[in-house]
Formats: C-alpha cells, sequence, structure tokens
C-alpha cells in the first residue's frame, strides 16, 4: 500500500464545524484529511449533500459537462436540473458517460451532446467503487454493465475533462483494497490473456470472465459479456490486499490482449466523500503517481 501522500500533494478544504477524523486509527497524519461536523445524516441525505455540494461548487453556466454513473451521480444530475429550471445556471451541454446517465439527464431537461474525441469538457463528475487511500487512484466497472454503458467511454470522459470530481461514500475511500478490478480484452484468444494475467498475479488473485447471466467462473460460462466495442470482461479478483494500485494498472496495461481496465488515476482530481458527519474533501494537486 503506497504511503499517505504529503501534505504538499493534496489539499483539504473544511465544510461545516468541529474536526473528526475519517477513518478512525488510519488517519493517522492530522493535516491530511479532516472532517468538520455539523449535525448527523443518513447515508443518502449525506450523499444527496455530496451531490448538490459538487454541482454547487464546481459547475459553472456556460460549461460542458461529463454526467458520470452511478447513485450519486444520478443525484448530482437532478440537482444539475434543478438548478439550470430555476436559472441558477444557464447554457449547460451534458455529456453523458452511459444510456443511464443520458436518461437521467434527458429527464432532467440537461441539453445533451455526444461525446467526440475532439470534445472540450469543462468539469466532469462521477461515482467510483472504491478509491485508494492516500493515492486517490479509483476503480471503476465493478457493477454489472447495463445496456449501452462503456468502461471505455466512461474514462475517456474522465480523461478529456478539465476539473475531474469522485463523489463516493467514506467506505469507499480505503486503503488495503482487495476485491475485483474489470480488465477488457480481445474476445480473440481469450483464454491467452487470462492465463498470462493468472500467472502475474499468482496466488494474490483469481481471474473469471464476466457472464451475461448465470454463475461466474474460470471460463466464463456459456454467455459471456461482450461490451459494446465488442471485447469481453475479465474481473481479477484479489484475494490479498493491492499494496499500489497504479502499478497494478500498468503492468495490466502491458498485458497482450488487454483493452483497457477499470483502474482510473486522473490527475489533478477531487474527491467529495460523503459521511454522516459531514463532507470531506480531498483536492489531488500532483502527479507523483504512475498509472
Amino acid at each position: 500500500m503506497a504511503s499517505v501522500a504529503s501534505s504538499s500533494s493534496f489539499s483539504t478544504r473544511h465544510l461545516l464545524c468541529s474536526p473528526t477524523p475519517l477513518l478512525g486509527r488510519r488517519r493517522c497524519r492530522p493535516n491530511f484529511l479532516r472532517m468538520l461536523t455539523r449535525s448527523c445524516l443518513d447515508d443518502s441525505s449525506a450523499l444527496l449533500q455530496a451531490a448538490e455540494y459538487t454541482v454547487n461548487t464546481y459547475v459553472k453556466s456556460g460549461m460542458v459537462v461529463g454526467l458520470g454513473s452511478g447513485h450519486a451521480s444520478g443525484m448530482a444530475i437532478q440537482h444539475l436540473g434543478r438548478q439550470l429550471r430555476t436559472g441558477n445556471l444557464k447554457d449547460i451541454v451534458g455529456i453523458p458517460m452511459s444510456v443511464a446517465s443520458a436518461s437521467e439527464a434527458a429527464k432532467a431537461g440537461i441539453p445533451l451532446d455526444t461525446y467526440q474525441e475532439s470534445s472540450k469538457i469543462d468539469f466532469a463528475f462521477d461515482d467510483a467503487d472504491v478509491i485508494e487511500e492516500g493515492t486517490l487512484v479509483a476503480i471503476i466497472g465493478r457493477r454489472k454493465l447495463q445496456s449501452g454503458e462503456s468502461i471505455i467511454q466512461e474514462k475517456s470522459i474522465i480523461n478529456a475533462s478539465n476539473k475531474f470530481v469522485f463523489i463516493i461514500e467514506e467506505n469507499q475511500y480505503k486503503g488495503g483494497l482487495e476485491g475485483s478490478i474489470p480488465v477488457l480484452i480481445q474476445s480473440l484468444n481469450w483464454m491467452a490473456t487470462a492465463e498470462e494475467i493468472d500467472d502475474m498475479f499468482l496466488g494474490d488473485a483469481e481471474v473469471w470472465r464476466r457472464p451475461t447471466m448465470g454463475q461466474a467462473g474460470p471460463l466464463g460460462g456459456d454467455f459471456p459479456v461482450v461490451t459494446r466495442e465488442g471485447h469481453n470482461i475479465l474481473d481479477v479478483i484479489f484475494t490479498s490486499p493491492i499494496e499500489n494500485l497504479a502499478e497494478v494498472a500498468k503492468s495490466l496495461g502491458k498485458v497482450d490482449g488487454v483493452v483497457d481496465h477499470g483502474v482510473v488515476s486522473k490527475i489533478p482530481c477531487t474527491v467529495v466523500i460523503a459521511s454522516q458527519n459531514g463532507l470531506n474533501i480531498l483536492d489531488k494537486l500532483t502527479a507523483d503517481i504512475v498509472g
């Protein structure tokens, strides 16, 4: 696990009232992250507060905004629509990361455009499955992909944005990550790719091809997922803590047959963390990691 970044690499924002550590004993550096509280919130209220804060703080009239996928992003899209309807924001164009975010934005009354490689995106927000403590490297794509969703498009919009925010809950920000990393692979000769990845992480991870239905397994079942770009998805399921997520991503990218993966190391970026005790905002300011 990479050590917590120094205060020169991160900027911490403080909201609401008195300081409380975010993650108890793991937060051993007092100036890295503080949580300032006003009142206890339930989980949905905290996430809504984080979504609204993200829109209110970072979205300005005239912007092209990348619209993320997931529960928190859905809340942010709805709030962005309300801000447009009340006239607090004007001339916003949304670029959705998925069919689901496009549908949510259409219902909210947000004008939409499609993503192109030449698209200029002023700001974008998204959910993450988990974010590595200290580096802000994230994993996306663990959930079952709905029709029209694309990890490649999601990452392209994130990387194209001038300013980017992840909106998460505090249990999604942790060190010593375990669980899966989705890896997009070429369908042809997929087994050879899976075996190479399995050998790379021998004893630390299992490699299963994701199915569209039924049980997953090393062979992926009879109905493997085929993405809209024509790729299969391997779920590389780590059974030991990942010491350095960015290095794992770098290793995966060197494997023949790997097209992309669900690791995101957008630099700079901001993470808005929803907690029952308030909001926590981390800014990654320098590119001191590889990925």
